[in-house]
């Protein structure tokens, strides 16, 4: 089968795209409203994308208008946004925080979550996040009036103490238990993991000359 992205309507790319590319990280973002209300909004068109910078990229939806959401217009004040990492503890009240909410509620305080002081920018962490990514505001991009793209430089990383070694940076796996979106209302684990060693050319010349000979 093949299917030409321009002969679909915006709901059937979405519906096909996010069912293939899965599963997808969820970024739940803080952010603080003109008013000084932290918003809190997940989103999984979301991703790492460089470490040097450090860069994480979010697609935010606009609403019909297109009118901005809360996040984008309080990213485009302020320049500044966390990235809560969601675990599966966080699971029910992270689909909470997707409620459409008006901009005078805050859904932290909807969803009973905690707020920690961040480090480098002026919106608070979630407090039960596993990690969170403090971030600043490097371009935003407008590729088409529905959704914009939100690339941020991470300015510092805040991590639950029990989940990372402070010598080897290594996350312990037992504890580590985010979760990824597929599509519609389905989510998944990811406690089944599996190791596939990334070999050298070298390696790989080798090993296939010995089987050879």
């Amino acid at each position: 089968m093949q299917l030409r992205l321009a002969d679909l309507d915006r709901a059937q790319r979405y519906k096909l795209l996010t069912a293939l590319v899965v599963p997808r990280p969820i970024a739940l973002v803080t952010s603080v409203g003109p008013e000084g209300i932290v918003n809190a909004a997940p989103y999984s068109f979301f991703n790492l994308f460089s470490q040097d910078p450090a860069l994480v990229v979010l697609g935010i939806e606009r609403r019909e208008g297109p009118v901005q959401k809360d996040t984008g217009r309080n990213v485009e004040a302020t320049g500044e946004f966390v990235v809560n990492l969601v675990d599966e503890d966080l699971a029910e009240q992270m689909n909470l925080c997707a409620v459409d909410f008006p901009p005078e509620i805050s859904e932290v305080e909807i969803a009973g979550l905690g707020l920690a002081p961040s480090a480098t920018v002026r919106p608070p962490r979630l407090a039960e996040a596993p990690a969170a990514l403090e971030c600043r505001k490097l371009v935003t991009l407008l590729p088409g009036g529905g959704r914009e793209l939100v690339v941020g430089e991470i300015q510092a990383v805040q991590v639950r103490d029990a989940l990372i070694d402070p010598a080897t940076l290594r996350l312990d796996l037992d504890r580590w238990r985010p979760i990824g979106r597929l599509f519609g209302n389905l989510y998944c684990r990811t406690r089944d993991r599996f190791e596939l060693v990334r070999k050298s050319y070298r390696t790989w010349l080798a090993e296939r000359e010995g089987r050879s000979t």
